[in-house]
Formats: structure tokens, sequence, C-alpha cells
């Protein structure tokens, strides 16, 4: 975790969440006392990895905040609520993916969270990365298949031809299939 926002508008409760913070993990850590200064935070292209809300907030109670950040952002969100409030508003909020625990905070379960955020966050950044091999694996299936279509087009090859040209072409010039390919279409297609 290297970002780190904390939203709260007590003082008192601020620095004992960024104690705990600090405990947990080495990171920069923002702070904001209200919700429209926590959306301007978040919308100012500053990716968070945690955005800690401390409920309630100056301006709102801090849900609806939660919402449009793990709507918004890929940042996980830790929100901190009253003991009496903690189920309620943690069955809904579960449905965003946001963690909600009661206060008082006990140390032991806030450390454990943060354990599980961290080990989340490794998990959907890992599977973030397998989705762009993907789609720049998918990207290249299109652009070749273009234009395999344009050589059975203008110069009727087989399909068959069209790929081992595309292939010799690829090994003759020191090139990969898709910037030979990205030659091809810019020949036939324009």
């Amino acid at each position: 975790m290297e970002k780190v926002l904390v939203i709260s508008s007590n003082e008192k409760a601020t620095s004992m969440i960024i104690q705990l913070v600090k405990e947990t993990a080495h990171c920069n850590i923002s702070i904001v006392e209200s919700g429209i200064e926590a959306r301007r935070a978040v919308g100012c292209n500053c990716e968070y990895d945690l955005v800690i809300i401390n409920s309630p907030l100056k301006d709102e109670f801090g849900n609806e905040l939660a919402e449009f950040i793990t709507d918004k952002t890929m940042a996980n969100c830790l929100m901190l609520v009253k003991s009496e409030y903690s189920n309620s508003v943690g069955e809904k909020e579960e449905e965003y993916g946001i963690i909600v625990l009661s206060k008082p905070i006990n140390k032991t379960i806030f450390f454990q969270a943060i354990k599980y955020i961290n080990a989340s966050r490794k998990r959907i950044l890992g599977l973030q990365n397998q989705n762009i091999k993907l789609q720049k694996k998918i990207d290249e299936i299109r652009v070749v298949n273009r234009a395999k279509f344009a050589l059975m087009q203008y110069l009727k090859f087989t399909e068959q031809q069209a790929h081992r040209y595309l292939e010799k072409q690829a090994m003759d010039m020191r090139k990969t299939k898709r910037e030979i390919a990205v030659e091809i279409i810019k020949i036939y297609e324009t």
C-alpha cells in the first residue's frame, strides 16, 4: 500500500487512525475532514490504494461517499461506524466491496482488515495485469485477422496463404506479426 486517504472530522480519531495505519504499512497518508474535500481528493487523479472513512463526517454520514469512491476509483474502502450502525451499514455496503468496522476500533481486527485489503489489492492488480495482456492479445488477433482478410480480398490468398505470408514477412523483416499486419492494412484499406 502506497497511498492512503483518511477522511475524518474528529481530530482525536484522525490521529489514532493515522497511528494504526503507520503501524501496519509504510505509506503516504493524506487527510481530509469532509465528504466534499474527499470527492475533490479522489477526483484529482490521485490514485489511492486505501480510503478510510471515519463516520459520521461533518457534512454527511459517509456511506454515499464510500460508494462513490468504490465506483469511481480502484481504491479499497474501509468505513468506521458506531457499533450500533455497523451491522446495518455493513450489510448494505458489502455489495460495493466496502469493509465496515465498528467503533471503538479493535486494534487486532483493524490490522487484520488492512492485511485482507492488501491481499485483495495484490490479487486485483494481478488480475488487472492479466486482463491488460489479454486485451493486447485480442487486439493483435483482430489486427492480424483484418490483414489476412485484406490479403484474401485483394490478392485472392486463401486464409492459410495469408497466414503464412504474414508469418514469413514478420520473420524475414524481423518484426512482429502485428507490425506487418498494420502495414498491410495501411496499404490495402486506405
